[in-house]
């Protein structure tokens, strides 16, 4: 989603989408741990969607929803 469509959003809305965001990211990251998604792709978009979430958020000078469980590290590649 663009920046300007999260702009037209109330605050609340993109406090719960900010949410939602974060719970597929910590999905997709357990996951890619796993080795069952191949999601990357998906898993970068995410990340960034979030971040204009949070940016939008921030230029309306509120607060992010706070997370029920705190995101785990990106998993890191293996050394050859």
């Amino acid at each position: 989603m663009k920046a300007n469509k999260m702009r037209d959003l109330d605050v609340a809305e993109l406090q719960r989408n900010a949410l939602d965001a974060q719970e597929q990211l910590f999905r997709l990251r357990f996951q890619m741990g796993m080795g069952q998604a191949e999601g990357l792709k998906k898993y970068r978009n995410l990340r960034k969607d979030r971040a204009r979430m949070l940016t939008v958020l921030n230029e309306k000078g509120e607060k992010p929803a706070e997370p029920m469980v705190k995101p785990a590290p990106a998993p890191r590649r293996k050394k050859k």
